[in-house]
């Protein structure tokens, strides 16, 4: 008797685990049901995918975090390269929702500064303040030549030691012929000097007309000796060692550069110009008290004290919507030289 009872509670037990299992298990959609998500997601997502990328909806998983809504993945494909996006799907099928989560148990602002090197770079400002301004650049972006004038004349007059600048490559070759080559010019001086670094960057600046010229065709000699030549002036001046910096100008190595805009693309970088304040970004030639009102907050998220003359109200007119656009390629995308990454903006093409 004992061991029949035994017998029947152990069978009562396995189909109370096949059920427990099966209702766990991913579900598979309708057709019709997967044609519509497909769709609804080619409207979401627009022309951030061309045509030729592939969408695949997955099985269904039950939600524990949403009741009435199971788990459903989204996988965009093109050749080899894939990403998954996550939905939630009603249990009647008639809903679709993406959910963005946050990881609120860290810091983005110092996640975003811990993905940015400055080590080595040239510093103008205090190099021991606690607030940085870090600018992704293109010597020959008239939108840069704004905000390198703001920076180095309004900002540094307002906030002086209380913060420091310094610049990494980005250069958009596709637009700005001499860009790279300006670029590895400026590295070239600041294997040297840092005071020779910044006054290059102040001539590139001020002077893109000039070195432009009316040479708008390859192969750009003219410009480009304009560039070596206000380089090799600059050494003289802060009587730097010729010999090597006539080599890394011959050398013309692009290896530097590169990996400041593959930086800059990983950041999701992809017009200049583009400023990180202590992690807090914005794009474009802003106007100065939106500037302020970023360095302000750092100060204070700092602990450090915010000078008086940049306790101003922003007025009205000086909303982003009044600020120059961040400079790019038609394409909208960073043109960076040959074997350089191309810039992406996810979710737009699957990787």
């Amino acid at each position: 008797m004992l061991r029949r009872l035994s017998v029947q509670l152990f069978r009562r037990f396995l189909i109370a685990v096949v059920f427990l299992c099966l209702g766990c298990a991913a579900q598979a959609n309708s057709p019709e049901v997967n044609q519509r998500i497909e769709r609804q997601v080619r409207v979401y997502l627009g022309d951030k995918i061309p045509p030729s990328v592939n969408l695949i909806v997955g099985p269904r998983t039950s939600s524990t975090e949403f009741p009435g809504y199971d788990k459903v993945s989204v996988t965009l494909s093109q050749g080899d390269r894939k990403q998954d996006i996550d939905f939630l799907v009603s249990k009647d099928g008639a809903s679709l929702v993406r959910v963005l989560k946050f990881d609120i148990s860290k810091d983005p602002y110092a996640e975003i500064v811990k993905k940015i090197d400055v080590n080595g770079r040239p510093v103008r400002g205090n190099k021991d303040a606690k607030v940085t301004i870090v600018n992704f650049d293109d010597f020959q972006c008239p939108f840069c030549s704004r905000m390198h004038s703001q920076l180095m004349q309004d900002v540094l007059k307002m906030y002086g030691d209380r913060v420091r600048i310094i610049y990494k490559d980005f250069p958009l070759a596709e637009i700005h012929p001499w860009a790279i080559h300006a670029a590895v010019d400026a590295n070239c001086l600041a294997a040297q000097s840092s005071d020779a670094y910044w006054q290059f960057a102040d001539y590139a600046h001020a002077n893109q007309k000039q070195i432009s010229g009316g040479e708008q065709k390859p192969p750009f000699t003219q410009q480009f000796a304009a560039l070596d030549k206000s380089a090799a002036d600059i050494a003289q001046r802060l009587n730097l060692q010729a010999a090597p910096l006539q080599a890394c100008i011959k050398a013309q190595s692009p290896t530097a550069v590169l990996a400041s805009m593959q930086e800059g693309l990983v950041l999701g970088v992809s017009a200049t110009p583009s400023l990180f304040v202590n992690g807090e970004r914005v794009d474009g030639a802003i106007p100065m008290t939106e500037l302020q009102a970023m360095i302000n907050r750092a100060l204070r998220d700092a602990g450090q004290p915010i000078p008086m003359a940049a306790m101003v109200t922003p007025h009205p007119e000086s909303s982003p919507m009044g600020s120059a656009p961040a400079n790019a390629p038609p394409t909208a995308k960073a043109a960076p030289a040959a074997n350089a990454a191309p810039a992406t903006n996810a979710p737009p093409a699957p990787k």
